[in-house]
This record gives C-alpha cells, structure tokens and sequence, in this order.
C-alpha cells in the first residue's frame, strides 16, 4: 500500500509538536519514526500544545521533541538492588505483546494516554514484526511488568512500560537492553525514550538535542534489526542472558 503522508524534517526551533492528523496505519507509523516522529492523542497532550492545535484538530498528534529522551545500552545505570532484582523475576520476549501494551495503557495509570485505538495499531505492527516486548514475570508465573516499542534496524522506538511489583520495569528494560545488544556491541543500538524524566535519568537515559538525533537516524534505521525471533523462543537462556548483563553493567558502574 503507496504512503500517503510525509514526515518532513521539521524547522530547527518547532515545537515538540509538530503536526496533526493522519492515521496510524502500520506503514505510516514506519515511515514517521524512521523521520523522528511519534503519535500520541491530543486530547492527552499538555494543555500548551493543545491549544496550539486548535479547538477542530485531528485527534493524534505527531511529536518531534526538541530535547529527545535517549538511551545508549552501554550507558544503562545498573544498582546492586537492580542486579539482584533480575535473579528474582525471569523474562521472555514476546510473550504477551498484548497484555503488555494493555497493562500500559490501564486508564487508572497516571498520564494515561494509550487509547483503543492506540492499542490496536501496534498490535498490528507486533502481528508484522515490527514492534516488540519483554515480559518480566514472577516466582508464581505472573506478569510484574513488562516494556513494548517499535523496532526500526539498530533503533528501539520505546513506547512505555508498566510495573506490579518491584523495580519489575527496571529489570524489563534490562532485558530489553539483553535483547538489543546480544549479537552486536552496545554501541551500535540507541534506544529512544521520547523525553526524559527525573527517573529515567536515573538509569541512565540522557538528552540529545533534535538535530543531533534526527542525524543519526538513517545510520540506525539502515541496520539489520536484532534477532528478536530466537530469543522469543528460548526465554530460559535469555533470562540467563540478562542476568549476566546486569551483573556486567554493574561492574563496570564500580
């Protein structure tokens, strides 16, 4: 199916948003984070950057932060407590995408934003290939947490994630980390937050300036993607896997 929107560069001094409108068609949602740009309902948008769409704006919004939340593998911030967390929970990928992106997207969550809608088109893209997750589950086989995103080559596009118990989302990310990295080094992966906050910062994710980020998109979404496919079917070595690498990325804090 042809394209039927573009997703230009955007001005040096725009707004995090940056436009309105579209849909969310898988092929369109390719093309919009291989530009930079993610979807996010307006009607959950900062009251600011609604008024800026004015009263009859389409209902999803298309955002370019200026300041971009991202993470480098090799920069994740491993605790001891965090190290030993992941020897309490053991992970899978792709195990359950959907119960994932609706954990996610739980109306009670604060900042809720992941709308029906929003729930149906990345199951699309997870049914394509396209967007993945880690499962973090408990002693008892429950699901304690979990991370989803969309995989574009070396890039992770990461969405959101969800925790029921402790620092369970912390050791998703871990795992996502695991996933991304266990066939090439770290530096050749970025996972991209969207924005960063006070916590985030604290494992680690930084802020790159647009322009900075938007320039390293073709290098990373030219790259061959991860092998997700073999460590979705083997979760008790990737468990393994991801509780060797949070040992190392602890070492290497001391």
């Amino acid at each position: 199916m042809d394209l039927m929107w573009s997703f230009p560069r955007p001005d040096p001094d725009a707004d995090d948003l940056v436009a309105a409108g579209a849909d969310l068609r898988p092929e369109t949602l390719v093309a919009a984070y291989a530009a930079g740009y993610f979807p996010m309902p307006l009607v959950h948008s900062p009251l600011d950057l609604l008024r800026r769409a004015g009263p009859d704006a389409p209902g999803f919004g298309w955002y370019s932060p200026r300041h971009r939340g991202v993470l480098r593998p090799e920069a994740l911030m491993v605790s001891g407590s965090l190290a030993r967390a992941t020897r309490r929970y053991h992970l899978s990928v792709n195990g359950a995408f959907e119960t994932v992106i609706e954990r996610c997207g739980d109306p009670a969550r604060r900042g809720h934003w992941i709308t029906a809608e929003i729930v149906e088109a990345y199951e699309r893209l997870h049914a394509l290939g396209i967007a993945h997750s880690v499962e973090v589950w408990d002693a008892d086989d429950q699901l304690v947490g979990g991370v989803y995103g969309v995989s574009l080559g070396a890039l992770f596009a990461g969405e959101s994630m969800f925790h029921s118990a402790r620092d369970a989302s912390k050791v998703a990310l871990v795992g996502l980390v695991t996933l991304l990295t266990e066939e090439r080094t770290a530096d050749k992966m970025l996972i991209d937050t969207q924005w960063q906050t006070d916590h985030l910062a604290s494992l680690g994710i930084e802020e790159w300036d647009r322009e900075r980020y938007l320039d390293g998109l073709p290098a990373l979404t030219s790259t061959n993607p991860p092998d997700v496919a073999r460590w979705a079917a083997t979760p008790t070595e990737f468990t393994q896997r991801t509780r060797a690498r949070a040992t190392a990325l602890r070492s290497t804090r001391r």
